[in-house]
């Protein structure tokens, strides 16, 4: 998943950036509000993470900027304000959770799983496509409860397909989910990952469709076969 993290306290932001890149997830950093509109006008997010206290200004501000321009990513507060008028502040603005500093990294991240699953429809911890399983928490992929053997990167790109099943996706904008603003990658980058994914996913009632000229679209098919 592709990440923004608006925080504007060094060490803070570079904790909650490793972590969720311990999952695989690719997070961009902005440290004030004028660089969280910046990234959220180049590119398209799974989720913000952000702080209300910036230099320049409230996170609340960059949270009405960005829904008043219709753009529905799940945004999850950080704050050290207790108020609770704060929070239904926040909540009534369009944020999809809250959480209050100090907090813990292990349930940021649970937070962020969940904010994802309902996004995507699924009550679980698990994406499910028929006989093919993905757990967000532990990150494994299983076919017929048969484990695959994914790298980070395929377990990312597979969560990120399954979580938008149906939606075509852009070669460009994987680029973007999977390695960040920063990184140096190219489409074929994206061919290759798909290509490999694809083999794995052999016998899954999944299937990831080329689209030519507009990106890839995954899809649940009817039944999978099942593994010896």
């Amino acid at each position: 998943m592709h990440f923004l993290v608006v925080e504007d306290t060094t060490d803070v932001a570079e904790a909650i950036i490793e972590r969720l890149g311990r999952g695989g997830h690719a997070c961009d950093r902005a440290a004030s509000l004028e660089d969280a509109k910046h990234f959220a006008s180049a590119s398209a997010y799974d989720l913000v993470i952000l702080d209300i206290n910036l230099p320049d200004g409230s996170g609340l501000d960059f949270l009405k900027w960005i829904r008043q321009r219709k753009n529905a990513v799940p945004v999850l507060v950080l704050t050290a304000r207790l108020a609770v008028d704060d929070k239904i502040g926040a909540l009534d603005f369009g944020a999809d959770d809250y959480m209050v500093k100090p907090f813990d990294l292990g349930e940021l991240e649970a937070r962020v799983r969940a904010i994802i699953r309902r996004r995507s429809g699924e009550s679980g911890v698990q994406l499910s496509s028929g006989n093919l399983q993905f757990d967000m928490a532990t990150r494994l992929a299983t076919i017929d409860g048969q484990p695959l053997s994914l790298t980070p990167r395929e377990q990312l790109l597979l969560e990120i397909f399954m979580v938008n099943k149906g939606r075509v996706l852009e070669k460009d904008e994987l680029v973007m989910r999977l390695f960040g603003l920063e990184a140096d990658v190219g489409a074929n980058a994206i061919e290759l990952y798909v290509g490999r994914l694809r083999r794995k996913l052999a016998g899954a009632a999944f299937e990831i469709r080329t689209l030519r000229g507009l990106g890839y679209q995954a899809l649940a098919t009817g039944s999978g076969s099942t593994r010896a």
